[in-house]
């Protein structure tokens, strides 16, 4: 049995939850230099310490209603193959312990877009956090020209 940490957040009313081991920090909201004709949840870069890093606005990539970025939001940065980005959420609420076995795959019923972001459900506490497929989050090359 293998067991897993993930950090659970929050994006408008819904719960998503990553492996802890792909976050690198988590940073309060600074604003972003957009760029030009990115696909639309690109939000923009900000500079890390140097290094350009994109900002995906994980509200607009999972289809879910668009919000203004505030001081309360948080950009969880994480490592995504060979490229670190910011993912804007709302706020991070937890830090979970799971079994690998306790995750639920996706039901079938869900469309394709769920399907392609979502690699399964935790439940906790009589709620059900949907798990991210981090790798899904960069845009495919036919999307981002």
């Amino acid at each position: 049995m293998s067991t897993r940490e993930l950090i659970a957040f929050r994006v408008g009313r819904q719960e998503f939850c990553i492996n802890v081991m792909a976050v690198r920090e988590i940073r309060g909201w600074s604003a972003a230099t957009a760029l030009p004709r990115a696909p639309r949840y690109i939000r923009g870069v900000i500079n890390l310490r140097g290094a350009v890093l994109p900002i995906i606005d994980l509200a607009v990539r999972l289809g879910l209603p668009e919000s203004e970025p505030h001081a309360r939001n948080v950009i969880i940065v994480v490592q995504i193959a060979h490229q670190q980005m910011g993912l804007l959420v709302d706020a991070v609420s937890d830090i979970l312990s799971t079994e690998d076995r306790d995750i639920q795959p996706a039901p079938d019923v869900s469309s394709g877009l769920v399907r392609e972001f979502v690699k399964g459900l935790v439940p906790v506490d009589g709620r059900m956090i949907s798990l991210i497929a981090l790798d899904n989050m960069l845009p495919a090359e036919a999307e981002a020209v």
